[in-house]
């Protein structure tokens, strides 16, 4: 295992010059459509939001992307060009990237956005029933072996896009997360899940971060234990145990993963795919030890980072004056600029040599 400790407050020192942008980044917005999304989703919509960054070409006019009231932002989170030209007729390598829960693909631009101008296409998606942009549901919230599919999906409708699919270079396919997007990039990248085994560790350590109810939705154990002998749900209980792999995933960079306790240690064990994680050792929410380090643990050869003074929520995007007063997750111990930097430095690393360079 190579283990890497730093002090997120020095982070920035080690952001070498090949993390700085290369290109101006574009977006699109895609749309497709989930087989289980109307199970998940509040309206019992079929549908599934995509978001791709991509290099964009040299005259593209990037603007701010901010997260809020517009005439009080609350979330900066980088500079976007909509819709704007690729750079060029390259195929690049393809990162499928999963937000935390009750996060949206946007909210975690301050990460995507920066592959993208260092020449990765990103491919991001809007877990239904369970993102900021809509109602959140029990199902959607307890469902989680439906997040990698979600990504499966995304990554067809972006292949088929005429606009688009000439630019990928499919066979240099990564995934990335947070939170419990972290999770979904373990089991995209062939980790089976066990749900037996999450219930059974939460019934053993309910005050555990990711066995408690969430602050962005409140479920609790009861609630998932009665939502999952509901009749209507009963097909999609079936098939949560056992594997929800993307094929042709090739590495696998997880932030702050939570929800390992549902992860087979054995599936973990067995991994080829190269694995790479970055925490916080200061993380209430996923918490390390029975998380992302339980994860490198049976990992075979795993690159761990771990940052000191870091919680879960350092890893949102970036806040505003605005943010700073009004929202409490805004105030973090250490300088979220650095812990984001080393976030980046880490992906772009582990990628450029897993993938090969874009």
């Amino acid at each position: 295992m190579i283990v890497r400790t730093l002090i997120a407050a020095l982070a920035a020192l080690f952001v070498s010059a090949g993390a700085a942008a290369a290109f101006p980044v574009g977006e699109r917005h895609l749309m497709t459509t989930s087989p289980t999304a109307p199970l998940r989703d509040a309206e019992h919509r079929a549908i599934l939001r995509i978001t791709v960054w991509y290099p964009a070409a040299a005259d593209a006019k990037p603007l701010p992307l901010t997260i809020g009231p517009p005439d009080k932002p609350l979330f900066e989170i980088g500079e976007v060009a909509a819709d704007a030209a690729f750079a060029d007729g390259k195929r690049r390598p393809v990162i499928l990237f999963s937000h935390g829960f009750g996060g949206t693909a946007r909210m975690m631009g301050w990460f995507t956005i920066p592959l993208a101008a260092a020449g990765y296409v990103v491919i991001a998606v809007d877990h239904p029933g369970n993102n900021g942009m809509d109602k959140m549901t029990a199902p959607g919230a307890m469902m989680f072996w439906d997040r990698p599919e979600d990504l499966r999906d995304a990554l067809a409708k972006v292949e088929a896009d005429p606009a688009i699919a000439p630019h990928l270079d499919a066979r240099r396919l990564g995934v990335a997360g947070f939170s419990a997007g972290g999770f979904t990039a373990l089991v995209a990248a062939g980790a089976r899940i066990d749900l037996p085994r999450f219930r059974s560790f939460c019934q053993a350590n309910p005050t555990d971060g990711v066995c408690a109810p969430q602050k962005e939705f409140v479920l609790t154990q009861d609630d998932a234990a009665k939502l999952a002998v509901a009749p209507e749900f009963a097909p999609e209980m079936a098939r949560a145990n056992g594997a929800h792999a993307v094929p042709g995933v090739k590495a696998a960079f997880a932030i702050a993963p939570a929800i390992v306790q549902a992860l087979d240690p054995e599936s973990l064990k067995a991994m080829r795919v190269p694995v790479a994680i970055i925490l916080g050792n200061a993380d209430p929410v996923a918490p390390p030890k029975t998380n992302g380090l339980a994860a490198a643990q049976a990992l075979p050869h795993p690159e761990l980072t771990e940052l000191q003074d870091v919680g879960h929520y350092d890893f949102l995007a970036p806040c505003t004056p605005a943010g700073e007063q009004t929202v409490p997750l805004c105030n973090t111990k250490a300088p979220k600029d650095a812990t984001h930097r080393a976030a980046i430095h880490a992906a772009l690393d582990f990628f450029e040599h897993t993938l090969g360079a874009p």
